[in-house]
C-alpha cells in the first residue's frame, strides 16, 4: 500500500498521529447556486464556495490505517461534526490520536515505504475508539471526531450529538418531513469510470482504491462511501429552494470493506429534526447491504441555511 504522494509523511507527537498539509478541492465549484459556488457561498456569509465535508474525510484513512491496521476498513468507523468551512486549496491537516501505547523508531513515518514502515502493530482483535480532528493551517477548527475500529463501549461523537436533547422548533423549510423510513431501498455501484476524476484529485490516495487490496481488487474510500450512501435522499422530498450543506457525517464498515464494481442496496430513514439560529437541519441514517449482510453504515446530518430560503424572508 503506497501513496503517489513522494513528499507524504506522518508524524507523531505526544501521542497524536498529525498528518502533512494537504490541500483539498472544492470539486463541486461549477454547481451554480449550491453552498460550493462562490458567489452563493458569500451571500450566505461565507468566504467563498466550500469543500464539501466528504472531501476532508478521505484525509484520514492513512492515519487510521497507522492507528488500527488494515482491519479500520473492515470494522472502523469515522464520525466527523464540521465546525468551520474551508475553501478551494486551503490547507489542512488531519490529527488522529493513537490508540494503544506504542514507540515509534522515528518520529516520521514515511508513506512511501507503505504503512508497515512503523515500528508497531496495532492489537490484532482490540476495540478502540480515540478523538480525530482537522485544522486549517492557522489552526482554525475545521473538524471534530472520533474514530473507531470493532464495537467500543463508548459511543461515537455524533451518536452522542444525536442522543442529545433538542427542541424542533418552527420548521418552515423542513416541515414536511417526518420521523421515519424514506422508502424502497436504492441500488448502489461504483465503476473506475465512476471515480477517476474524484480519484485523481484525492488529497491521499491509496494503491487499495484503484487495484489489488488486502481484499482481492480495489476498494471504496470513505469520501466515495458518502457518494454513494447519500443516493437514498432521492426518496427523500428535499427543499428545491433553500442551500444545503453537511452538517455531520459518520460511516461506519460493519462487514467491509465496500468493494469496487459491487452491487449494493442502500436503505434509510429519517430519524430527527431541529433548528438553530440560522439553520433547519435533518439527521438520517442508512445501511449499506450485500443480500442478507449488512456491510456498512452512515448517519448523516443535513444543514439548511435560513437565509437562502424564501420561507424564512420575515426572519
Amino acid at each position: 500500500m503506497t501513496t503517489t504522494h513522494a513528499s507524504a509523511e506522518i508524524t507523531e507527537k505526544d501521542g497524536v498521529l498529525v498528518g502533512p498539509l494537504r490541500e483539498p478541492r472544492n470539486l463541486a465549484a461549477n454547481e451554480a447556486g449550491s453552498i460550493h459556488d462562490d458567489a452563493q457561498a458569500q451571500r450566505l456569509g461565507f468566504r467563498g464556495g466550500t469543500v464539501a465535508g466528504s472531501i476532508h474525510m478521505e484525509q484520514f484513512p492513512p492515519l487510521l490505517v497507522a492507528a488500527f491496521g488494515e482491519r479500520w476498513f473492515e470494522t472502523g468507523g469515522l464520525s466527523c461534526y464540521f465546525r468551520n468551512a474551508t475553501m478551494d486549496r486551503e490547507p489542512v491537516r488531519a490529527f488522529v490520536e493513537l490508540p494503544f501505547d506504542v514507540n515509534l523508531e522515528s518520529p516520521a513515518i514515511n508513506l512511501p515505504g507503505g504503512i508497515g514502515g512503523m515500528s508497531f502493530d496495532p492489537p490484532p482483535s482490540a476495540d478502540a475508539q480515540v478523538n480525530v480532528w482537522m485544522e486549517r493551517d492557522d489552526g482554525t477548527l475545521v473538524l471534530e471526531g472520533t474514530a473507531s475500529v470493532g464495537s467500543p463501549s463508548e459511543a461515537s461523537l455524533l451518536r452522542s450529538k444525536l442522543s442529545e436533547e433538542r427542541e424542533a422548533g418552527e420548521q418552515r423549510i423542513l416541515g414536511h418531513l417526518s420521523v421515519g423510513e424514506m422508502g424502497e431501498p436504492v441500488k448502489v455501484r461504483l465503476t473506475a469510470a465512476d471515480t477517476q476524476a474524484r480519484l485523481d484529485a484525492i488529497t491521499e490516495p491509496m494503491d487499495w482504491y484503484a487495484g489489488k487490496s488486502p481484499w482481492g481488487g480495489a476498494i471504496v474510500e470513505p469520501g466515495l462511501l458518502v457518494h454513494m450512501m447519500v443516493q437514498v435522499q432521492r426518496r427523500i422530498a428535499l427543499p428545491a429552494d433553500a442551500v444545503g450543506l453537511y452538517g455531520a457525517i459518520e460511516v461506519q464498515h460493519l462487514a467491509g470493506p465496500v468493494l469496487m464494481e459491487r452491487e449494493y442496496t442502500v436503505s434509510g430513514q429519517v430519524i430527527a429534526v431541529g433548528q438553530t439560529p440560522k439553520t433547519e437541519y435533518l439527521w438520517y441514517e442508512t445501511v449499506m447491504r450485500d443480500g442478507s449482510t449488512d456491510i456498512a453504515s452512515m448517519l448523516m446530518m443535513l444543514r439548511f441555511m435560513k437565509a437562502s430560503s424564501p420561507l424564512w424572508a420575515d426572519g
